[in-house]
């Protein structure tokens, strides 16, 4: 077997637990339980070694981004910084939203502009926006805004495409179920919203 066989076998492994681990950050991250980030320190070590090896460069950078939101996505929801209390879940309301579609705009031509000029990504732009659309949705989960989930519905939909074109059929299907866990976890966390007011 030649070391590209190695490695292609190598990558089928870490795709299957990167799932398995996906499947248990998808259940804790529904009914807003803490140890989704502990699935969000392991999965991103499997993950950059997936998306490096299939050419997502956008998608292995943001995985040392996801390993550092998570400590602080842990420490937010277990003890709040400034009202020593657990973080409760709430809306984003329209300054944040505004904040965070620019945040957004900038990071994905930004993403864009840095994969078109200096790697060899066949999908610069998708690449980027997924990429983009992820920081702003972890940033809004780490502070357990309702929508967060309204924007892993789109991400999650565009990289079912994006797996399917790139032969990441396990990734496409957990992304697939992630597309409808959001539409759930989006109904789920406003009623847990409603129940507290």
């Amino acid at each position: 077997m030649d070391f590209l066989s190695i490695i292609e076998e190598y990558s089928r492994q870490l795709e299957i637990l990167g799932f398995c681990i996906g499947v248990l950050y998808l259940w804790w991250e529904y009914h807003a339980n803490a140890k989704v980030w502990i699935a969000s320190v392991i999965m991103p070590a499997i993950n950059m070694w997936v998306y490096y090896y299939k050419g997502l460069y956008a998608d292995f950078a943001i995985n040392i981004y996801y390993l550092l939101i998570a400590v602080y996505g842990y420490l937010a929801w277990t003890f709040s910084f400034t009202q020593k209390k657990q973080l409760e879940i709430t809306h984003a309301g329209t300054a944040v939203a505004v904040r965070l579609a620019m945040s957004f705009i900038l990071l994905w031509t930004g993403i864009a502009a840095l994969l078109i000029y200096c790697t060899d990504s066949t999908v610069p732009w998708t690449d980027a926006f997924t990429t983009a659309l992820s920081i702003v949705g972890l940033w809004m989960l780490a502070r357990k805004y309702v929508e967060q989930w309204l924007v892993w519905m789109v991400v999650d939909a565009v990289c079912v495409w994006l797996y399917v074109y790139k032969g990441l059929y396990l990734y496409a299907v957990l992304y697939a179920v992630y597309t409808v866990i959001a539409i759930l976890g989006y109904r789920k966390w406003i009623r847990i919203m409603n129940k507290r007011q």
